[in-house]
């Protein structure tokens, strides 16, 4: 078996729609409901890809999962800090790519100048917590019945990790393209 990690581009949209797919179809991990347009999901993977990293992992030449960060918030001080996505298709679990996808994604939000991280959890789902806790994430909130997908009322826990120490005037993050 032969793992790669590297980035995303456009091309890979098809691929990892069809691993998003699923979990939107089939899951309650994300709130999203219908399933995007290609099109549209390339406009939001460019939005992202324009700032933050996204990665893909591939397993013998086929893509095994996905891992990106963005935007916690919309106003401008919120830029030291990022929300993380990953989602790894079912065939490929417990082959640990979701680890050595946070892995080099946490490497290169550190080199961006990213201080914290966040995590959004729909809950319960004790395997995302179990993994975002083994990195060191710790819950920080809760919203209470917050989303309404496949019959039921749903929470979304929150955790956060520090990924860099504090100052007193951090400098500007840097995008993707300048590390």
């Amino acid at each position: 078996m032969k793992k790669i990690i590297r980035f995303a581009n456009l091309d890979d949209a098809a691929n990892i729609l069809k691993i998003y797919e699923k979990f939107i179809k089939e899951t309650v991990v994300t709130f999203e409901i219908e399933v995007p347009s290609i099109e549209s999901f390339q406009n939001r993977m460019k939005s992202i890809m324009d700032f933050y990293p996204w990665l893909v992992c591939e397993v013998d030449g086929e893509i095994a999962g996905y891992a990106y960060a963005s935007k916690h918030g919309e106003r401008a001080a919120y830029r030291w800090s990022a929300d993380l996505s990953v989602y790894i298709d079912n065939k490929f679990q417990r082959l640990h790519i979701a680890t050595d996808l946070y892995n080099e994604l946490i490497n290169l939000l550190k080199k961006q100048g990213i201080f914290t991280l966040y995590a959004a959890i729909s809950t319960p789902n004790p395997k995302s917590q179990a993994f975002h806790e083994s990195y060191g994430f710790k819950k920080i909130g809760e919203f209470k019945n917050v989303g309404h997908k496949m019959g039921k009322w749903l929470d979304v826990t929150w955790y956060d990790l520090q990924i860099a120490e504090y100052s007193e005037n951090p400098q500007e993050p840097l995008s993707i393209q300048q590390i």
